[in-house]
This record gives structure tokens, C-alpha cells and sequence, in this order.
């Protein structure tokens, strides 16, 4: 015969007892970083995930920060889809998630973001892209920051055109982009937890594997996008990222001269993430658009106050000098690419179209001018 049987209680009590003996408990950040700098080959995207959890606690010195910052660059973590899928992952888990609820019933953004770090002082093309696209008919949600490794970052652009970012918070986000169909999201009103990473990421100086992570991390979650990343070997890498995380309908791109832009100069690579998840590979250039390619250098910019006067000239329709005619062509590949992936345009060529139509029509003015009024409105409550 069968003795006493332990009732539900004692069952559960053994599990939690037997998962407190069998769960590892999670390293600091000091450990982790000895981790990586003792024995590198047996640092995992487990590990790494634990040291970016650890930082985004509070936990650790400004100096082991900037360590395991330096440390994950030296590692090149950047090259392993399972490291960077895992980081992004953990930065989404900690992210505020606002829900979208519009009243075309299409509760979806695009966005179009590059990571930086390409060593090209080009004028903020991709920030000018969004516009466009958002003027064009899609609504917008662009992820960035200020800048950590050129002169001027997309929140350093809208900042000086007027806009108040730091009244861009979750609560207003819907009705932002409800009235207006473009919003920045900008990043640390919506990762509070990557503040403690703020200060080392500044005075570094070189770009890190978080350059890459912001691309990857717009918590509106965007249906449809296009990223660009510095390098090619970069390319493949993020594609595979993009579909860890379950991404669709996206795009990676890379200029051969290493630009995270489509560029009009030459050939850009790109990575194409279908519906069902597949990756194809192609080389694209202005002509495939209609457009004829310009030097890359009549799209410099050095300063802020240059950016902010090329971004002028082109919202009032410029298109007089071989600079205004550069300037008017990067715009018009990146932005008629965004229309074409996000399904607005079924070709290329009519994205280009849909997208000198916003322009000429001053739809991509008014766009910026009722963002930048809805929130200095917004800063005033």
C-alpha cells in the first residue's frame, strides 16, 4: 500500500524550492565584464543580455559601464545575430510601449533609420526621408536620438527647427501621429533605462554596439522599414537580426562607400526581408529610381546650423544649384524606398513621384511646421 501522497501545497512549495536550487542566479555586472574580458570565446548572448540588464538596474560604476561598453566593441558582438537580437531584445522588454489606435483602423508606422558611425558628415537625410514619407501618406514614427558620433543627430535637427521633443512622451504619441502622421520618438523619453548608459556612451566617443541597438529597438514596433548600416559586413548580420526578432517588410541598406544611406553616388547594397521571413540580397542605384547620381560630397554638412539651412532650402522646394539638385535626389531615393516598402508605391519610380509630389505641394513643410507646433502645444501643459 501507498503511503501518505503530498497534497498540492507541498508540491508547490518542492518547485519553488527546486527552482531556487537549479536557477543560476544572475551576475553583476562586474562579473560579467570579467566574463568577457578573461574568457571572450565563452561569452554568450546570455551573458550579454545579463550585463545590459544589470546596467539598466542601476547596478554597476560609470567606469565598469564604459568597460563593458569597450570590452563588447572589442568583442566584436557586433558580427554575432545572436548577441545583438538578445541586447535589443532586453532594451524592447524594458521599453515603454505605447498602443496605437488610429482612425483609418491601420494601427501601424514605418520608420527609416541608419546607425550611425559611417564617418560621412552628410545633412540629415534620413530624418528628411521620414518627413517626406509621412507627407506622402504613411505615418511615421522616427527613433533617434542626439548625436553620438557626428555632428548632428536627428533630435539635434528638430530640436533647432523648433520642436520640443521632451514633451514627446508615450501618453501623446497616438494623438501625435493622428494629427500630424509623423512623431519622434525620442529615445530617452521611452528607454528611462538607458540613462545610465548615457553618460559613458558620450564620453567614449566611438560608436559602440548601441549605435546598432537603436535601429533595432522603435517601440512602436514599425511594420515596415529601412535601416542603414556603416559597414558591409554589417549588412547580413542585421538582416538576420531583423528577422530574430520577428521583423517583416524591411530592408537593410548600405552604400558601397560604406554610408548608412541609399546613396546617389553609386551602388547601394540591400538586404530584402519579405512577408514570410526570407532575406534577398540586390544592388540598387539612382537609375533603378529614375534619378542620375551626384558626387556624395554636395551632401556634406559640418555644422548644425548648415544642416538646419540645406533642410530649409529643400522643404522650400530649392532646386536650382547642382548642391540643391544632390540634396533633393538623396532625399527623394531614401523617402520614394520607404513609400515603396511600407506598400504605399508599387514601384520605386512612383515613390519617387509620391515623394516630389509632397514636396513641390509643400505637404513635407507643413508636415515638420504642425509637428513642431503640436509640441511646443504640448510643452505648454
Amino acid at each position: 500500500m501507498l503511503g501518505p501522497q503530498p497534497d498540492s501545497t507541498t508540491l508547490i512549495s518542492d518547485t519553488k524550492t527546486l527552482n531556487k536550487i537549479t536557477t543560476p542566479a544572475q551576475k553583476t555586472l562586474r562579473e560579467v565584464l570579467r566574463h568577457l574580458i578573461l574568457d571572450p570565446d565563452g561569452f554568450t548572448a546570455h551573458d550579454a543580455r545579463e550585463g545590459l540588464r544589470s546596467i539598466m538596474a542601476g547596478e554597476g560604476t560609470e567606469a565598469q559601464q564604459g568597460a563593458f561598453l569597450t570590452a563588447l566593441k572589442l568583442r566584436g558582438v557586433d558580427k554575432y545575430p545572436e548577441m545583438i537580437s538578445g541586447l535589443a531584445q532586453e532594451m524592447l522588454d524594458k521599453a515603454i510601449q505605447p498602443e496605437l489606435f488610429f482612425s483609418t483602423g491601420d494601427h501601424y508606422v514605418s520608420d527609416i533609420v541608419g546607425t550611425g558611425g559611417d564617418g560621412w558628415d552628410t545633412f540629415n537625410i534620413s530624418t528628411t526621408a521620414s518627413i517626406v514619407a509621412a507627407s506622402a501618406g504613411l505615418k511615421i514614427a522616427k527613433h533617434g536620438s542626439r548625436a553620438s558620433s557626428s555632428n548632428c543627430g536627428s533630435a539635434d535637427i528638430l530640436l533647432h527647427m523648433g520642436c520640443h521633443l521632451e514633451s514627446v512622451v508615450p501618453e501623446n504619441v497616438n494623438d501625435i501621429l493622428e494629427k500630424t502622421n509623423f512623431c519622434f520618438i525620442f529615445a530617452k523619453n521611452f528607454h528611462p533605462s538607458m540613462r545610465f548608459l548615457a553618460k559613458a556612451r558620450f564620453e567614449i566617443g566611438f560608436p559602440t554596439p548601441f549605435n546598432i541597438l537603436g535601429p533595432l529597438t522603435n517601440p512602436l514596433f514599425p511594420k515596415y522599414g529601412i535601416i542603414g548600416v556603416h559597414s558591409l559586413y554589417l549588412g547580413p548580420v542585421m538582416a538576420d537580426v531583423l528577422v530574430q526578432l520577428g521583423k517583416r517588410n524591411h530592408w537593410v541598406v548600405c552604400a558601397e562607400c560604406g554610408m548608412d544611406e541609399i546613396t546617389i553616388d553609386g551602388p547601394t547594397h540591400i538586404w530584402k526581408i519579405d512577408k514570410d521571413g526570407n532575406i534577398e540580397k540586390q544592388v540598387i542605384r539612382p537609375a533603378d529610381f529614375g534619378l542620375q547620381e551626384y558626387p556624395i560630397e554636395l551632401a556634406f554638412s559640418n555644422s548644425l546650423e548648415l544642416s538646419a539651412e540645406i533642410l530649409n532650402r529643400f522643404l522650400d522646394g530649392a532646386n536650382e544649384t547642382e548642391r540643391d539638385k544632390a540634396i533633393r535626389t538623396f532625399v527623394l531615393l531614401n523617402a520614394g524606398a520607404l513609400l515603396h516598402v511600407s506598400k504605399k508605391a508599387a514601384t520605386l519610380q512612383e515613390g519617387v513621384e509620391m515623394a516630389r509630389e509632397a514636396i513641390d505641394s509643400g505637404k513635407s513643410r507643413d508636415i515638420l511646421t504642425r509637428f513642431a507646433a503640436e509640441t511646443q502645444n504640448l510643452s505648454k501643459h
